[in-house]
């Protein structure tokens, strides 16, 4: 199964990388597919790439989504969650 998650930029970076939080976990991305994204904006991730730009409310009703369902999530997001 393939699971785009909700991730907050906290920093853009060179090369069109940004520094991301992804439930609680610091990640690094690309946003090569969003070069509209900027800091603040909450984008969907999937395989490292931002895919969309979305707006907070529909990023927090997902959070809390993957929230109730742990085990679609990996160790590391789990433990911040």
């Amino acid at each position: 199964m393939c699971l785009a998650i909700p991730a907050h930029i906290t920093q853009l970076k060179e090369q069109n990388l940004a520094q991301v939080d992804i439930l609680g976990v610091s990640r690094e991305i690309s946003v090569d597919l969003t070069p509209l994204a900027q800091v603040g904006d909450y984008v969907l991730v999937h395989a490292g790439f931002a895919i969309e730009i979305v707006d907070e409310e529909n990023a927090q009703e997902t959070i809390d989504l993957i929230k109730q369902f742990p085990e679609l999530v990996g160790e590391d997001l789990q433990a911040a969650g």
